[in-house]
């Protein structure tokens, strides 16, 4: 047996939004704007009320707090401040929270908490009107007379997935001017005519957090493959990823992704054994259209996720098509501590932080050394590289060489890996070599139409060669293969809006990135200006010189007075006059350049 998690007595809060299939296949691109203002609004209240928000699921929030007071009042001042923005909007346009709140036991691991305090309030919250609060006993008992709000006994409710009844009470709120129905759990809007599928973070039942790397990896890999299909729709890791760790049902998963098929499962490692279990869920009907358990010796873990990936898709397929039965693998290694290395490098590479890349990249660099041929850790070390230039992390041409040897390493070793001649891709756009970076994009496109990824960056691409109507389609296709994307597909969209003079919309897409980095402020300077708001322009670069001269105080290296090297570099990239005139003419009318 193993030692059991730490507990901790916390209250929490579960808030999602009611409607919101309806409201996005009305008008996706405005209910996402105006869900991002009102998730920053809820981050805000819960900080003011001493609570932490602890994960964002694509409409629903996550969040805890020591005292149960501090919950409740948070609770009603977020319905409050809702109810009033909402008043701006027509009535069926109003984007309405239900929210569940409870005490109990929860398990905190890595910024996120879990256990059935957590599944209760999510439970309580579908329990909650649109626009309501409904709380435990417990919460009720805690908070007693401290608030001047009235309860109303909603009796036993039974509750899925819970054993004892819970006994829930309705918090006392304004009436709204025209309350929604309460939404029920149908299949939401479907983002393809294909079968669409979405993989789950696979449990972690090994007993050992610090293995959740470990099935992570094997689920982000089962992503990977099902991703070759082009008969497949198939939703990304981040999108799916946002989903880990809540207590949310498959019929709310296949709604909120706009998917047909889920797949979920759990992963047990055990000395040099490994057991895999995989499940193929109807989203409609929450049937079980397949299910497997697989036991095995670690080094058969390649064999394992091809089996579970043509499993599922021949049991949403009649047949596989050749090319798709006969298509190349990414050519695995027969080291599991090389496969170990480059899981834990993934870990730390998804976090995006400087540190986080220059960590991944060690652990890809010990997967190379443990396997020379190794081609999927080549590949991930090319893209370290690749991402320190296009964070402007690394200035020199020595990066780029590096991602150059190990991205055409990587071709060497496995020619029909699509991520690796995206990587080439970058680096011949780099160079000045488009007509290679095109088609090794295309080529990388055409072995994983499903990679988000590559769509994502081949729109960035694409911006920069003055392509901007073929930009917006292909970043608007990997918005759709990950819905609830990381912050850099916005940077991309906002930045495909920026060359359309789009620049309203430009703002609107900087605004939902998390944090702002100082080309962000930079382009939200030029957009402020093309629209005539100086002073808010003004704002933005100062925010530019803030960010950049904490940049170069790190370095050690004295501010500019102007920003010339910096901005021509980027302007550099602007293969056509006309777009190059545009992106300076901005930042001048800004203040950025004399």
């Amino acid at each position: 047996m193993g030692e059991r998690l730490p507990r901790k007595l916390a209250a929490i809060l579960y808030a999602d939004v009611a409607g919101y299939s309806r409201l996005t296949g009305e008008d996706e691109d405005a209910t996402h704007r105006l869900l991002s203002e009102y998730l920053d609004l809820i981050s805000a209240t819960v900080e003011s009320h001493r609570g932490r928000v602890m994960h964002y699921a694509g409409d629903a929030v996550l969040a805890m707090f020591d005292a149960v007071v501090d919950a409740v009042s948070c609770a009603t001042e977020i319905q409050d401040k809702l109810r009033e923005r909402n008043q701006e909007l027509p009535n069926g346009r109003k984007v309405q929270f239900r929210i569940g709140v409870n005490s109990g036991d929860v398990i905190e691991d890595r910024g996120d908490i879990y256990g059935d305090g957590v599944n209760i309030a999510a439970r309580l919250e579908s329990l909650a009107d649109p626009g309501g609060i409904c709380i435990s006993e417990s919460i009720r008992t805690a908070v007693g007379k401290k608030l001047d709000l009235d309860y109303e006994f909603m009796g036993e409710q039974k509750v899925k997935n819970i054993e004892e009844p819970v006994r829930a009470y309705k918090v006392g709120m304004a009436a709204e001017d025209e309350p929604m129905a309460k939404e029920a759990v149908k299949p939401g809007v479907r983002l393809s005519d294909k079968p669409s599928i979405a993989v789950l973070p696979f449990n972690n039942m090994s007993g050992d957090l610090d293995q959740e790397y470990f099935s992570d990896g094997i689920t982000e890999d089962i992503i990977t493959e099902l991703s070759r299909f082009p008969t497949l729709f198939v939703i990304a890791r981040h999108s799916t990823f946002s989903f880990k760790g809540l207590p949310i049902e498959i019929e709310e998963v296949g709604r909120k992704l706009g998917v047909k098929y889920v797949v979920e499962g759990s992963v047990r490692k055990a000395g040099d054994r490994v057991r895999i279990t995989a499940q193929l869920i109807d989203t409609s009907t929450s049937n079980h259209v397949w299910a497997e358990r697989y036991d095995r010796e670690l080094e058969d873990i390649f064999a394992v996720q091809d089996e579970v990936t043509r499993s599922i898709v021949s049991s949403l397929s009649d047949r596989l098509e050749a090319a798709d039965a006969e298509r190349a693998k990414h050519k695995a290694t027969s080291n599991m501590s090389a496969y170990d290395y480059l899981l834990q490098g993934r870990e730390h590479w998804h976090r995006l932080t400087r540190e986080d890349i220059s960590a991944a990249r060690s652990m890809y660099r010990k997967a190379v050394d443990l396997d020379p041929q190794y081609a999927r850790a080549h590949t991930l070390l090319a893209a370290t590289h690749i991402w320190d230039k296009f964070m402007g992390w690394s200035v020199s041409s020595e990066g780029l060489h590096e991602a150059r040897t190990f991205a055409e390493k990587a071709l060497a070793l496995d020619e029909r890996d699509g991520s690796s001649h995206a990587m080439l891709g970058f680096v011949c756009f780099f160079d000045g070599r488009d007509d290679k970076a095109e088609a090794h994009f295309e080529r990388a496109l055409s072995l994983n139409p499903n990679d988000a990824d590559v769509a994502a960056f081949w729109s960035d691409v694409l911006v920069y060669l003055g392509r901007t109507e073929e930009a917006l389609s292909f970043i608007s296709r990997a918005r759709q293969l990950n819905p609830f994307p990381p912050d850099w597909y916005h940077w991309f969209f906002a930045l495909v809006l920026f060359s359309a003079r789009r620049y309203e919309d430009a703002i609107r897409a900087i605004d939902q990135i998390r944090i702002l980095d100082r080309w962000h402020h930079a382009y939200r300077a030029g957009c402020f200006a093309r629209l005539g708001r100086a002073e808010e322009a003004q704002s933005e670069v100062q925010a530019f010189v803030t960010v950049r001269e904490k940049e170069l105080a790190a370095l050690g290296k004295p501010l500019p007075v102007n920003q010339p090297d910096l901005v021509q570099e980027r302007a550099g990239r602007y293969r056509e006059e006309i777009d190059r005139d545009h992106f300076l003419g901005s930042l001048r009318v800004a203040g950025l350049l004399a």
